[in-house]
């Protein structure tokens, strides 16, 4: 039998007839549906791939058809495999109509394919697939060309809009979130927190399946990513910018540059220290917009179901609150980069791992505290509670608490110890505690009676 003859995308002319091509696919998007000009009633399909053979071509692929036709070639592959592509239509793309909602690519076409004269098959010859896997592992843009993430968070708003390159590691894979879109269909949304040598935390935002589906596949806790053409926004939300995933961006899993080399190494130094741990900001949501109410003994539940966050409100009692100790065991000074503790004073970090190391050194110093949260149910113990939810608790900022006398320091203490108050919190995962949980203070004052006494009736109903 004669060997099947593939033309190289590079070779690709829209002079061409029934052109073959074999090659991995290095990005993908979802099926969308449009009724039909011609037939009234019908509804047309359509979804995008982009295609690689070689280290400098690869190729966007937009296929056109019926339901059947369209979801039965969508779902016979994924982002990674090796396929053929036969009896496409070459045609010449518009620069800026083409690449403005898909993948920047370096031939000067496009394949078309259409229901009945186009096929997708998966490549089943393991010499040719052992061959292409290496490109899976190549960027699509010079590996070279990309914005650190602390040069993200630094531009701020002047980056609002604009589509970049990021090199990152994965911090975590959150879960997907169902929601409903404007025309009544479920839409879904995760977000994958990245980290760098100089940002502990930054959110990746996916919407499409494909891309789920891709980062789903991620190592929760490490993988480092090239992300290109990712659109950078201001979200006031969080205040903050983000980074999501559009039918632009191509990502590449542990690319193989020297660059996501020294980044690999880093990131596995960081988690191996538990450096990352440290992150407890508690800005990641807005505590106005916690609502939920829970016991002691649901929130422990809550953070061991899950990896990612979980927020909600308890109206519970301190059970511990240590005010009265020396300042230096309520008060502490942290690293601004790194949050490692340091001596006040001090003009460096001692963190090896710091992220900060050669740069000018800054420290936030504040309230550092851990207390004990209790009701009918359990205790959560050693709960941190920070600045600034510290000073609003507390009414006082930490220089005016170093000027007050012993005897201040307690009266301050017994308005709160023992008492019934209204406290936020984010529970977090942890294997360093018994319970396997750890809990973020994110606000905290004296609760009102009567809703105190509303809300526990009903979870009291509940159990």
């Amino acid at each position: 039998m004669a060997a099947i003859s593939y033309n190289s995308i590079s070779e690709l002319h829209p002079s061409l007839t029934y052109p073959k091509v074999v090659g991995i696919i290095i990005g993908k998007t979802d099926i969308k549906s449009f009724p039909d000009r011609k037939n009234a009633g019908v509804d047309r399909f359509t979804f995008g791939f982009t295609i690689r053979d070689s280290p400098d071509a690869f190729i966007n692929v937009s296929a056109w058809g019926n339901d059947g036709y369209i979801n039965g070639m969508s779902n016979s592959f994924s982002i990674g495999d090796v396929v053929s592509v036969a009896n496409g239509l070459v045609t010449t793309k518009d620069p800026e109509k083409d690449e403005k909602f898909c993948p920047t690519t370096p031939s000067p076409y496009r394949l078309m394919l259409a229901e009945g004269h186009s096929q997708v098959r998966l490549c089943v010859d393991m010499d040719t697939n052992d061959g292409l896997l290496p490109l899976l592992h190549m960027p699509v843009k010079d590996s070279r060309d990309f914005y650190p993430l602390g040069d993200v968070v630094a531009n701020g708003k002047s980056l609002d809009g604009s589509f970049i390159n990021i090199l990152a590691a994965v911090k975590a894979v959150g879960e997907i979130k169902l929601f409903k879109k404007c025309d009544g269909r479920q839409g879904r949304r995760m977000e994958v927190k990245l980290f760098d040598e100089l940002v502990s935390s930054f959110p990746l935002i996916c919407w499409d399946t494909e891309a789920i589906q891709l980062v789903q596949t991620l190592a929760p806790k490490g993988t480092v990513i090239f992300i290109a053409d990712t659109k950078i926004n201001f979200d006031r939300f969080r205040n903050g910018m983000t980074a999501t995933v559009n039918a632009k961006t191509i990502i590449t899993v542990n690319p193989d540059t020297r660059e996501a080399g020294l980044l690999c190494r880093y990131a596995a130094e960081m988690l191996q220290s538990g450096a990352l741990d440290q992150d407890d900001k508690p800005e990641d949501v807005l505590v106005e917009s916690i609502t939920a109410v829970y016991t002691i003994g649901q929130l422990k539940e809550k953070g061991q179901e899950t990896q990612e966050a979980s927020y909600g409100i308890t109206y519970s009692f301190i059970t511990k609150l240590d005010l009265d100790f020396s300042v230096s065991k309520v008060i502490s000074t942290r690293c601004a980069k790194c949050k490692f503790l340091v001596t006040e004073g001090v003009q460096y970090c001692s963190n090896q791992l710091c992220p900060g190391k050669g740069q000018v050194f800054s420290s936030n110093t504040g309230f550092d505290l851990l207390v004990d949260l209790t009701d009918h149910t359990g205790t959560l113990h050693a709960c941190s509670l920070r600045s600034p939810a510290a000073e609003a608790m507390l009414g006082c900022t930490t220089e005016q608490f170093d000027r007050l006398t012993n005897k201040e320091r307690t009266e301050m203490k017994w308005k709160f110890l023992l008492e019934r108050c209204k406290i936020y919190v984010k529970i977090l995962p942890s294997t360093k505690t018994k319970s396997g949980v750890r809990a973020v203070v994110l606000a905290c004052s004296l609760a009102d009676p009567g809703e105190a006494k509303q809300h526990i009736a009903t979870l009291l109903k509940g159990d």
